[in-house]
């Protein structure tokens, strides 16, 4: 059976690939517990397109 959670799978997308005109999109696959962090979830994460970190916010 399977476990009865808050935990959620949630992407992470790059915000500043969209302005800068690059073509592709950087994306992350991660969870998050939806109880504790009700809002959208923000991390720097790498971007293979632009070479750096960057920030990364959670997508609907």
């Amino acid at each position: 059976m399977a476990k009865k959670g808050n935990r959620v799978q949630v992407i992470l997308e790059c915000t500043e690939q969209r302005t800068s005109g690059v073509p592709g999109m950087s994306r992350y696959i991660t969870t998050k517990n939806k109880k504790n962090t009700p809002d959208r979830l923000e991390r720097k994460k790498y971007n293979p397109y632009l070479k750096r970190v960057t920030i990364h916010r959670e997508v609907k």
